[in-house]
């Protein structure tokens, strides 16, 4: 049997509103692909995504308690009837399939030309996704941080409560269909003469019109402002990632939820670290004799300085692996690694003994000098 909505989200079946919204965003911080290396981690998200949908809205999630988890998604698919054609009315102990009761009316406007009764004709909509971006150092990647963002928005206007009408001003019937919310239009067809029942499009199905419009907004309901937000950073983010902050987008329509807002992360290059993944990069300049007779030495990391050995007879180019010392994991246990490349200075000047003492060592490496080839490129391509 397949996991309900509720098993989904982890709630129980008389969750609040806002119970199944944490629980949405807990799953989400934990799965979203942007921020998840989980290989079904896209499928989780979506599977939490749906769930909350559906229990989320009051209509949805009274049809999925009367029909239980299967049949639901059974009439998801069917557009409205369920596998032996039953139309949706009829799931509500034989309601009619021209009236209330579907949370799915559009399917049958389609085919009837109906909509559903007075003062719903318009229908709760969310927001508009909002996109910013924001930058941040390889160090606030690593340890993770708050920050804080400021944006301009549309956001409902306060002087008329995002109605878009005069403060105070007193409503009139609409005269397109006298208060109803609704038309009739009766047509002929080949099976004679059919009915359709239509939502009001001059008072939008409320019955009611008012004269004016909000100076403030312009009667569009909505005005831009500039908004402060502060933004958690998790630990081990990675350049290009998304952050998705709930609700903090566009305004809903006709009492609908807001948007999101996307972050698109960016990290700063860092002078001394290469990031590849979790994994972290860095040069190590060594000297000659540190790379013949090896050395311990003293190595960065983001979150303070260690000691590595250096063997003797180290090439340049070798690389070394500090476990542990690269990245923190997003979203999961552990770090990444810091792998030291090794990388052996030459000289550009010589002092007199120093360069005896490299012809003395050219000599007991049996290495040829030639006229017209420097000392040390000889040294070098014996390395």
């Amino acid at each position: 049997m397949a996991e309900d909505f509720y098993d989904v989200l982890g709630v129980g079946r008389d969750a609040s509103e806002e119970e199944i919204n944490r629980a949405f965003r807990k799953l989400a911080a934990k799965y979203h692909p942007d921020v998840s290396d989980e290989p079904d981690a896209d499928e989780k998200f979506k599977r939490a995504k749906k769930a909350k949908e559906v229990l989320a809205d009051e209509e949805k999630r009274d049809l999925y308690d009367r029909l239980g988890h299967e049949r639901f998604l059974q009439f998801e698919k069917t557009g409205g009837t369920d596998a032996g054609g039953q139309a949706a009315g009829d799931f509500f102990g034989g309601g009619d399939a021209f009236g209330g009761g579907d949370p799915f009316g559009d399917i049958f406007e389609q085919f009837f030309g109906t909509r559903r009764g007075r003062g719903q004709g318009r229908r709760r909509q969310q927001g508009a996704d909002l996109r910013t971006s924001m930058t941040i150092d390889l160090e606030e990647a690593y340890h993770g941080s708050r920050k804080r963002i400021t944006i301009r928005r549309p956001e409902g206007c306060d002087t008329c409560d995002g109605t878009g009408r005069p403060p105070g001003a007193d409503p009139v019937r609409c005269p397109e269909c006298d208060g109803r919310g609704q038309r009739t239009r009766v047509q002929r067809s080949p099976f004679g003469r059919v009915q359709h029942t239509e939502t009001c499009p001059r008072c939008e199905g409320e019955g009611q019109l008012y004269e004016g419009q909000c100076s403030a907004c312009q009667g569009e309901g909505i005005v831009e402002r500039e908004a402060t937000l502060e933004v958690e950073v998790p630990p081990g983010i990675r350049d290009g990632q998304r952050l998705r902050m709930e609700g903090e987008g566009g305004p809903g329509s006709h009492g609908g939820p807001p948007g999101d807002l996307l972050i698109e992360v960016t990290v700063r290059s860092h002078p001394e670290f290469d990031r590849e993944g979790d994994n972290l990069y860095y040069a190590l300049e060594l000297s000659f004799p540190q790379a013949a007779l090896g050395d311990r030495v003293t190595v960065p990391t983001i979150d303070g300085s260690v000691e590595m050995r250096i063997p003797a007879g180290t090439q340049n180019g070798e690389r070394f692996r500090l476990d542990d010392k690269g990245m923190p994991r997003l979203n999961r246990r552990g770090y990444g690694d810091l792998i030291v490349e090794a990388h052996v200075a030459v000289p550009d000047r010589l002092t007199d003994e120093q360069r005896e003492a490299i012809e003395s060592l050219a000599e007991a490496m049996d290495v040829d000098l030639e006229m017209d080839t420097s000392l040390f490129d000889r040294i070098r391509g014996s390395l």
